[in-house]
């Protein structure tokens, strides 16, 4: 559950280029120093931005890693109790990519989903499929089974019909932020490279990879950077 404006124009065909590991992989504990290293310069850029951009919205970031080691390599974006943003990484992922850049443009795109209300505008797209479904089949003279079923499949089709432009938002303001915490965006959306595809499905949840890219790099030229 994780979109400002932003141009969804079909990349250019030519594939991402290809990243070389910048260094031997590290162990746990050095890629967990360097996280917090990368999450000390994102969070005040995060939280800078998110005030600028928005009104009575809680900036205050909480990052951290994903206690549970066997979790897969992954990074989300979640509320705790009182409202705070957490963003969270697992640790396969810290120990997955190759640099920094990597490390803080995830980051950035994670603090960029809050920025941009993502929850609350996925949520707010799967109550109106429910409620259009289930009027639908409630005009149907359907029973009350039926109906519960109408109203699951229209949530679960509203919740993701805007996801992969929620993905391209957060990608453009991630970048912005990545830049302006001092890191290099196009190096580190070459993570896109090395992670599975996951093209253009009907109700996928992500766009692909390609595509991805190609907004980080239209949001360097732009910006200037």
């Amino acid at each position: 559950m994780l979109s400002g404006c932003i141009s969804t124009s079909t990349p250019p065909s030519a594939p991402i280029p290809q990243p070389t590991r910048a260094s031997a992989p590290v162990n746990s504990q050095q890629a967990q120093a360097r996280f917090r290293q990368v999450a000390a310069r994102v969070e005040p850029v995060a939280e800078r931005e998110c005030r600028r951009r928005t009104q009575g919205v809680n900036c205050d970031f909480l990052i951290r890693i994903d206690p549970d080691k066997n979790a897969p390599s992954n990074a989300y974006q979640s509320l705790d109790k009182t409202g705070r943003p957490v963003l969270t990484m697992t640790q396969a992922l810290i120990r997955d990519v190759n640099n920094t850049d990597e490390l803080a443009f995830v980051l950035a795109h994670e603090a960029a989903h809050h920025v941009q209300g993502h929850l609350a505008r996925q949520a707010q797209n799967a109550a109106a499929g429910a409620v259009l479904l289930g009027g639908l089949a409630t005009l149907a003279g359907t029973g009350a089974n039926e109906i519960a079923t109408a109203q699951d499949i229209g949530a679960f089709v509203g919740g993701r019909s805007y996801s992969k432009n929620f993905e391209l938002e957060a990608d453009k303001l991630g970048t912005i932020i990545a830049y302006n915490a001092g890191y290099n965006p196009l190096k580190g959306a070459l993570y896109f490279a090395r992670v599975p595809d996951p093209g253009d499905r009907f109700l996928g949840t992500h766009p692909p990879n390609a595509q991805r890219y190609y907004v980080v790099q239209a949001t360097m030229v732009e910006i200037g950077g």
